[in-house]
């Protein structure tokens, strides 16, 4: 967890493939992080190799409690494979998705009255 004035994040870096095993880890991480109060939720995809389906419905269902939570998830360090799904996909819009780590560092240091507000849905 980092802590930067009120923002705290915490990081997840699911591994290999983001199939339905996988896609069930990161469900099983993400709940359990749910009532911690994080602001941000960062999912580093920089090790994962394959998404497919059970993948995607994971994620979309972390994004959906995470504004239930009152929380921002954030996706960063696509490999190109990964983002050309979510582009196909057209995921590419529904999810905040970051080059790198260290950029999306970088916009969590930017003064608060910048950073959009959050949409509870």
């Amino acid at each position: 967890m980092i802590s930067r004035g009120q923002i705290e994040e915490i990081r997840l870096q699911p591994q290999g493939r983001l199939d339905l095993q996988g896609g069930e880890r990161l469900q099983q991480q993400l709940e359990t992080i749910a009532p911690r109060r994080y602001k941000i939720w960062v999912i580093d995809l920089s090790e994962v190799e394959f998404i497919d389906s059970p993948g995607l419905s994971a994620l979309i269902s972390g994004l959906e409690l995470a504004r239930e939570s009152n929380a921002r998830l954030v996706l960063c360090s696509l490999r190109p494979s990964a983002q050309l799904i979510f582009e196909i996909t057209q995921l590419d819009r529904a999810f905040d998705i970051f080059e790198s780590y260290d950029v999306l560092l970088t916009a969590l240091i930017i003064p608060e009255s910048i950073i959009p507000a959050l949409e509870v849905a």
